[in-house]
């Protein structure tokens, strides 16, 4: 004899209203660098430029390394933009 046990959840339907007050209240506790990879992943999205066909034409080398640069990011490993640009604007700035 088999003993079923269903369990039902209520499905919320969020308006329009919900669901941007939902994302807002999401968005407004990132912290600045968090926020900063979002606002690019967003305008990717927006403009269309989300293609992942791309990524199925790399190596699975070349797959694996940027998957570690991310992760080294989101470690607190990276280098900011600030530096980098510090870095070669003082080691190119005589050519």
């Amino acid at each position: 004899m088999f003993n079923i046990f269903c369990t039902f959840k209520k499905i919320q339907i969020m308006t329009v209203a919900d669901l941007k007050l939902k994302i807002f209240r999401q968005i407004d506790s990132f912290e600045k660098s968090r926020l900063e990879e979002f606002y690019g992943i967003l305008v990717n999205y927006v403009n269309g430029k989300k293609d992942l066909s791309d990524w199925d034409k790399l190596t699975e080398e070349q797959k694996q390394g940027i998957i570690d640069a991310i992760n080294e990011i989101e470690d607190g490993n990276g280098i900011s933009h600030e530096k980098v640009m510090t870095k070669m604007r003082k080691k190119y700035s005589n050519a």
